[in-house]
């Protein structure tokens, strides 16, 4: 039996001259695994590098051999990453296919959205949140500026119809084919080459809005209603609710506990308002309050949840959630681009981008829906036009 300290003994770390003690053949074998995980690791580390650290200007990147040489590897060059140059330049057809059905809308800071022409009388389609004006100026593939004027806007997808004063443009093609995960995601322009690529990383679903509040807190009790805090500033302050007061209704629909109001209220996005039938001591009052969003002092007290995750890679759309269906896709997307279409390697519409929602995830309206927002729009009475000014103007760069 072991006594104490060599128990003890037994359970301390090796010294270093236990390990130099263990068999060459099992220090060769750690030697190996050690610069097989390096060779594995190395390619994906980061910009290459030489052996001083210095950028290596040939874009090779250094892997360790087992033999302890060191290698240098090509490295797949900027150019061709999916946004580079040369892979945009590969989608070039799908690009040309498509660009006689797109403008690009420019508002008071530059270019604003892409709109996709539905008509050949110069209807088109784009986000409506990105529409500030009821005129705007576009400009056209060959290089002409035009103008256009708001049609009709359907503010549950967040799309506006408007008319494009130009000859020549040609409606989209719309995909017949429901898309599928993994398949290529186009975003198309004015110009030659598409503006980006991605992938279909998930099917049509209802998205969210994003989330908003009409600023009250409840009691500890999850069976009550009734508002213990009502926070200053937002919806519920403004329209009067005070504290004590009891929700009894939500939009003309009974609830009973916090849960039922919550769940409710979360369908609605900011700047929607909602009625709420409450109980004030011995009488019933109803409210019109507006969902608004925190602002950044009431998140940074914790009073709500941060929302800003997925925007650290640049401006995301104004409105990134809420919408009845999307198909979501991992494209990089300037916010500005979205209103163009979407479309397959046939250069067919699988829908129209409707926002950037976070780094990697862009929505696009599925092309069913977008037909029947469309359909909607036009059946709205329409507003007196003028005759078409388009002229022909060098493009901007």
């Amino acid at each position: 039996m072991h006594s104490t300290d060599q128990n003890q003994r037994c359970l301390q770390r090796p010294r270093g001259s236990d390990l130099k003690r263990r068999p060459r053949r099992v220090r060769q074998s750690f030697l190996v695994l050690g610069c097989a995980a390096l060779a594995l690791l190395l390619p994906w580390a980061g910009p290459p590098v030489q052996a001083g650290g210095a950028p290596n200007p040939n874009g090779e990147r250094l892997v360790l051999t087992p033999s302890a040489r060191v290698l240098t590897v090509p490295a797949l060059p900027r150019s061709r990453f999916r946004s580079g140059k040369e892979t945009l330049r590969a989608f070039a057809p799908v690009s040309e296919a498509t660009r006689h059905s797109i403008v690009k809308i420019y508002g008071d800071r530059g270019a604003a959205a892409l709109a996709t022409v539905v008509d050949t009388n110069g209807l088109a389609l784009t986000k409506a949140s990105e529409i500030k004006h009821d005129t705007m100026n576009c400009w056209l593939t060959d290089g002409r500026e035009a103008d256009a004027e708001l049609v009709a806007v359907d503010d549950e997808e967040d799309l506006a119809l408007i008319r494009v004063h130009a000859s020549g443009l040609k409606p989209i093609q719309w995909a017949s084919d429901e898309p599928a995960i993994g398949q290529w995601a186009i975003t198309p322009g004015i110009e030659e080459q598409p503006y980006a690529v991605g992938i279909i990383s998930a099917l049509s679903r209802k998205i969210r809005p994003q989330r908003a509040y009409i600023g009250v807190r409840f009691g500890n009790s999850p069976d009550a209603t009734a508002i213990e805090e009502v926070t200053a500033g937002l919806g519920a302050d403004k329209a009067g609710i005070k504290a004590g007061d009891v929700i009894i209704a939500v939009n003309g629909m009974a609830v009973s506990n916090r849960t039922q109001v919550v769940d409710t209220l979360s369908d609605f996005r900011e700047g929607q308002s909602v009625n709420l039938h409450v109980k004030r001591e011995k009488e019933e009052l109803d409210f019109q309050v507006q969902m608004m969003e925190p602002t950044s002092e009431m998140v940074r007290m914790g009073l709500y949840p941060s929302q800003g995750a997925g925007r650290l890679a640049g401006p995301v759309s104004e409105r990134a959630k809420g919408f009845e269906q999307a198909i979501e896709h991992d494209t990089v997307l300037q916010f500005w681009l979205c209103g163009g279409p979407l479309v397959n390697l046939d250069g067919k519409a699988i829908g129209i981008n409707i926002a950037r929602a976070e780094r990697v995830t862009t929505y696009a309206l599925p092309a069913k829906l977008v037909q029947r927002v469309l359909e909607n729009l036009k059946a709205k009475p329409a507003r007196a036009l003028p005759a078409s000014t388009a002229s022909p103007k060098s493009g901007p760069g």
